[in-house]
Parts: C-alpha cells; structure tokens; sequence
C-alpha cells in the first residue's frame, strides 16, 4: 500500500547485506492493512526460487515492522529503463525469460502477484531478474477460485481486474505483455 521506506541494511556481526523494508507500525490502522501486511509476509517467507527476491526475516520493535530481503544492487527494471531508455531484443528476451521463469514458479506455489510492473522487477550484480513486492499477492486455495479484489497498477492492470469479472493467474500474464 506503499507505506513501506527501503533502505541497505548491515547485519554489524556477519557483514552481510540486506534491502530492509521498514512500515511504520502506525500507518497499519486498519485490521484490513494489518491483515495484509501479514499475508504479504506469509507469501513472500514461503518462497524460495532463483528469481523471486530471497526472504530473509522479519521482526519488529515499538514502533516499526523489518522485513530482511534480499540485496539487489543493481536496483528495477524501472531504474535501468530511466537510465537507458531503451533495451535490446536479446536483452528484452534474457529479462523476460527470468521473470516468466519466476512467474511459473509463483503460479505452480498457488500465488497471484497482481502487480507485476518494471518497478518490481529488480536486477542482482549478475543482472539475474527477481521479481519482488508480494504487497498485492494473494493465494489461490482452490483451482477454479476466482478473486475479486480491485489492486494494481493503472498501466498493468488486466480487464478482468479493471471490470471486476474475477480473476486468477491470467492478470500475471497481462502484466507480462504490458511489461514487454
């Protein structure tokens, strides 16, 4: 819902690098956003797959919900395309491979991203594609189940969302195109 600030964080005992989610806890009023905030950490902890951004732990203090990521230095697919403006075929073919790849994963673990964009999209130092922010994820519990929940982003949303007609793992799909 766009509450959370990231930053690079250092674990000070191992040196190892982090991309840290941090929410403040106040801005979670609703039990609806709470609700959400805790299924997107459900979601995302029981992933485990070379382009989805590896979950490392969450916890929380007074004031703040963490969530530990995994580092991508090399930031979106969105930065790269502010930076470049434009992408080789061959290049759009590695990048997209990755996150087909990482979106067959999610479907065959029953999971939905509904907002798969080039801001989700996040590249490590070997330019390996990740696919990132499981905020809008949902699971589907039963084969035909149909979700109706209104959630994306404007230029990557499916009909089937935008209408309200129920959807499933076709609106990852759509987004695919729009992202290509």
């Amino acid at each position: 819902g766009g509450f959370a600030i990231c930053f690079e964080l250092t674990d000070v005992a191992t040196k190892q690098k982090y991309a840290g989610k941090i929410i403040l806890k106040s801005d979670l009023k609703r039990t609806s956003q709470k609700q959400k905030f805790n299924q997107e950490i459900e979601i995302h902890r029981s992933l485990t797959h070379e382009h989805i951004v590896g979950f490392h732990s969450s916890f929380e203090d007074a004031e703040f919900h963490y969530i530990l990521l995994e580092l991508c230095n090399r930031f979106s697919l969105m930065e790269l395309h502010k930076r470049r403006k434009v992408v080789t075929e061959p290049e759009a073919r590695y990048f997209l491979r990755h996150v087909i790849l990482g979106c067959a994963y999610l479907h065959q673990s029953r999971i939905i991203h509904r907002d798969l964009k080039l801001a989700n999209l996040f590249l490590n130092d070997n330019m390996c594609v990740k696919l990132g922010d499981f905020g809008l994820a949902t699971r589907i519990n039963v084969k035909e189940e149909k979700k109706k929940t209104l959630c994306g982003t404007p230029n990557y949303i499916a009909p089937e969302i935008l209408f309200k007609q129920g959807h499933s793992f076709e609106v990852d799909l759509w987004s695919l195109g729009c992202i290509l």
